[in-house]
């Protein structure tokens, strides 16, 4: 195995949301808020500790892009009816109209990115990414000590 597949996989990712970002600074929507966008799309519902493990953020720092796509109309917050403590988050029409206005952006980038892969190509690299990434997502094996 190459070293340089960390390095491959890291750029690949950073020249995407660098060419995303690129393409959609004009529509009013930040990658950040596209993704949490996208992820309710997927868990309408999910609790904002849930969406904040899904990205990889603190639980502070998704409540406050929270705050500012729930001034703009994106999502909105409800209560948990079993714990009031908790919010679920949900789209909104806005929100699901953000992610339609910016769907054929997104699928243009991939297509721009996968130029040069068959049909075939596209799909195996998709099913070895899914392998990769339920590997890294796999709790860790606990190794005894003594």
């Amino acid at each position: 195995m190459s070293d340089d597949l960390g390095f491959l996989l890291g750029d690949a990712a950073r020249l995407l949301r660098r060419s995303f970002d690129e393409r959609t600074r004009a529509m009013g929507v930040t990658r950040p808020q596209w993704r949490v966008l996208a992820l309710l799309k997927r868990f309408d519902g999910s609790t904002q500790v849930t969406v904040a493990d899904m990205l990889d953020v603190e639980p502070i720092t998704l409540g406050r892009m929270v705050d500012r796509m729930q001034d703009a109309g994106m999502v909105e917050r409800r209560a948990d009816p079993a714990d009031r403590r908790r919010w679920r988050l949900h789209l909104t029409s806005e929100g699901e109209q953000k992610i339609e206005a910016l769907r054929p952006t997104a699928l243009a980038l991939f297509d721009d990115a996968m130029a040069g892969l068959d049909e075939a190509q596209r799909l195996e690299l998709e099913a070895m990414l899914n392998i990769v990434r339920a590997n890294l997502t796999r709790k860790p094996l606990e190794v005894s000590h003594g």
